[in-house]
């Protein structure tokens, strides 16, 4: 078998198609070579049993501990079995529970004294800690060399804990990598011997072995410092040859001109520019002015001012004699995007109409859901060149959407689009068009160095004069009912004095599936389940919300939905709606999460809080507080007060300091994909490498990718380092690196 090709080797031929489909589907474990990038999480030291005291709520364990005592109860007259087991280490207890048909076999095995690795989901029951139905396996055994064998079964002195899930246990995951370790000898090593030797790092099959099954804790240092080099280092080489191409390509520099329409605008702009916004936009001007691609990413709080800056460098590439497109992630932000760029404006908004400036250009609007006459004509503005700026989601992407000469593309929300898209609208130039891609997530340096390293960055850190501070709570609901009905005296007291409120759900609701009566016994079934156990229950919904409220606590205002589902002239009259002050409270999804602006809404309820991201959060957070009025944000949530859904939302009302909130973001979510899914547990292509922590590698690896990539753009030299560029960078992956 070649080096490569043992890596490439599909699971289902070592491990057997049971095994490798579960790995596949639930730890997006596909190779040999997935499962041996798939580190240990930690490491038990045998004997020593985990700190029982420290178990995280609602996380998949695994723990080594001794039992205390075993007892079955009998409840439903004597109908129902339920064996009860607790684990004691010395630091804390954790009780284990089995219930129906599945006590007979841990009722036998788990006897007072013995010792075992278990593994299942944390949880509280009547105040006190949980394992409910773990799997386990026995690590002692009555005579002592099977029970040294159990334990060696494990390596020995130190058990590696993996990334594990419901449907296989690390320990099983520990007996596949037994099966494919022989292959990490064929590892294709992709450092440079040179920069290899000159850092002293471990060979890389050497590393492998050393991490998945230590002998000694050096062992694990070792080959952690090697297998954080490696991934910083391949991502770093990745981007700097991005980098590099995009400086390759040419471009049509976009000088802006002297009483033309920028100028135009900034004399009649009521305000002046923050020092921030003025400091950007002369870095995007410079860009403009340059004959390759501008390649940068703004970042600024919500509310900081980048909607303005955009407009003013579309205005400068339409005074250069180009055209601007801004592709927004939904139709209500387009729309609304549209609405506030042509009223900041105004008459420079109607070039070539009655009562429009001779120095203005026509801004039209480009979405799915237009009218067939309405959307000719706006694509017939754009192909004569008649509209200097477009605005719309992705039907600008179609074939059908032709420009007269297209200089610039702003990317709103940057996340939401995948390379593919926004490389289709850059391809529509007659050369390359200059991007600005903009975000109101903040990125913390070390992201920005890794999942927006191709894009030079700005940041906005100034919020414009007016804004007003906004206090956030948490809500309770569960512990404290009473606080939530005092959320809703607070929503109809700001509603009195003249303001508005949003309430945030995560779900819309009033299901397709739950019409009819198969639904309607599922239904059932799902409340019986949520009344026995309330994380089952599903995420409040905005419809079911609404009505509750309509009929009860704010009876007597008006409250109006908003949610994807609706047709788009209806989001759009709703929304207007509410900008005009006709409605007091909108009950929405997420769709308001960017760009929508309504200064007089001063309060907001997020329903279900903990069902959302931190800085999903901070930017729903951020469409209160927009005007004079100070805003209020109250997060609700039914999470326990121990758990760590609640430190995040406490998190998020200790701070409106949106990069200390995304460092906290980035912290719980570290074991996710930084590059893309960012989910919990799953592989993703920063396995070893905690953005957070490990600033010094990754800037260490971008400096010698940068001097690599310069010295050899096609790595020809360096044929293992471009084999493994290729595996790493598949095209899924690639996109990723275009998302944040």
């Amino acid at each position: 078998m070649d080096r490569v090709s043992s890596f490439d080797e599909p699971l289902k031929k070592l491990l057997g198609g049971a095994t490798a489909k579960v790995m596949a589907e639930h730890l997006g474990l596909h190779t040999v070579g997935d499962l041996l990038h798939h580190y240990p999480r930690r490491y038990e030291e045998r004997g020593k049993l985990t700190a029982l005291a420290d178990l995280p709520l609602d996380e998949h364990v695994t723990v080594v501990a001794q039992v205390a005592d075993a007892r079955i109860l009998m409840f439903n007259n004597g109908r129902g079995k339920r064996l009860e087991v607790t684990l004691t280490d010395g630091s804390g207890r954790l009780q284990l529970v089995f219930f129906g048909h599945g006590v007979h076999k841990p009722h036998k095995e788990l006897l007072p004294g013995r010792q075992a690795m278990f593994a299942g989901k944390v949880s509280v029951f009547n105040r006190k800690m949980q394992l409910a139905h773990p799997t386990y396996q026995l690590l002692d055994a009555s005579d002592a060399d099977e029970a040294t064998e159990a334990v060696d079964a494990f390596a020995g002195r130190l058990l590696p804990i993996y990334p594990a899930c419901k449907q296989l246990d690390s320990w099983r995951i520990a007996k596949a990598v037994d099966a494919v370790l022989p292959s990490a000898r064929d590892a294709v090593d992709p450092l440079p011997a040179a920069l290899r030797e000159g850092r002293g790092f471990t060979p890389l099959p050497e590393a492998l072995l050393k991490v998945h099954r230590p002998q000694t804790k050096a062992d694990i240092e070792d080959a952690k410092a090697r297998l954080k080099w490696d991934e910083a280092f391949v991502l770093q080489v990745a981007l700097a040859r991005r980098r590099y191409a995009e400086t390759q390509l040419p471009a049509a520099a976009r000088r802006p001109v002297a009483d033309g329409l920028l100028d135009a605008f900034d004399a009649k702009l009521p305000f002046t520019l923050t020092e921030g916004q003025e400091k950007v936009s002369k870095e995007i001007f410079d860009d403009l002015a340059t004959e390759h691609p501008m390649h940068r990413l703004l970042q600024g709080e919500v509310g900081s001012g980048k909607t303005m800056v955009a407009l003013r460098a579309m205005l400068a590439v339409v005074d250069a004699g180009g055209q601007a497109a801004m592709l927004a992630p939904t139709e209500v932000l387009a729309q609304q995007h549209h609405r506030s760029i042509t009223e900041m404006m105004g008459e420079l908004a109607e070039g070539g109409m009655l009562g429009g400036s001779d120095r203005g250009t026509k801004v039209v609007l480009l979405t799915g859901s237009m009218g067939t006459a309405a959307r000719r004509q706006a694509l017939l503005d754009l192909v004569t060149g008649e509209a200097g700026i477009v605005i719309g989601t992705h039907a600008l992407i179609e074939d059908k959407v032709q420009f007269h000469d297209l200089g610039l593309v702003v990317v709103d929300e940057q996340h939401r689009f995948g390379v593919e898209q926004r490389d289709a609208l850059r391809s529509k130039g007659k050369q390359p068009p200059h991007l600005l891609v903009m975000t109101a997530t903040p990125i913390p340096r070390t992201v920005a160095m890794t999942v927006f390293g191709d894009l030079e960055t700005s940041v906005l850190d100034q919020l414009p004069a007016g804004r007003s501070p906004i206090a956030s709570h948490v809500v309770p609901a569960k512990d404290k009912p009473h606080f939530l009905a005092r959320a809703w005296e607070r929503v109809r007291e700001e509603v009195e004095n003249g303001h508005q409120a949003y309430v945030v759900c995560p779900r819309i609701g009033d299901d397709a599936d739950e019409a009819g009566g198969k639904a309607a016994k599922k239904k059932a079934a799902k409340k019986k389940a949520a009344e026995q156990d309330p994380d089952k229950r599903p995420p409040l919904a905005v419809l079911e919300i609404a009505d509750e409220l309509r009929g009860g606590a704010l009876a007597g205002l008006s409250v109006e939905v908003l949610h994807g589902r609706m047709h788009p002239d209806e989001k759009d009259d709703v929304m207007r709606r509410f900008a005009a002050g006709d409605v007091d409270v909108l009950v929405a999804t997420t769709v308001i999460e960017v760009g929508v602006n309504v200064p007089n809404a001063t309060a907001m309820v997020i329903m279900d809080a903990d069902r959302f991201g931190v800085s999903q959060l901070h930017q729903l957070r951020g469409r209160v507080g927009r005007g004079s009025a100070p805003g209020l944000c109250l997060l609700v949530s039914e999470a326990h007060e121990a758990s760590p859904a609640r430190a995040r939302l406490s998190a998020v009302a200790a701070t409106l300091d949106g990069f200390e909130l995304s460092r906290i973001d980035l912290e719980q979510r570290r074991e996710g994909d930084v590059l893309g899914q960012a989910q919990s547990g799953v592989r993703s292509s920063l396995r070893m490498l905690a953005v957070i922590d490990d600033e010094e590698v990754i800037a260490a690896a971008r400096e010698e990718a940068v001097a690599i990539v310069a010295a050899d753009p096609e790595l020809e030299h360096l044929p293992e380092l471009r084999t493994v560029l290729t595996a790493l960078l598949d095209k899924e992956r690639e996109e990723y690196l275009d998302k944040g």
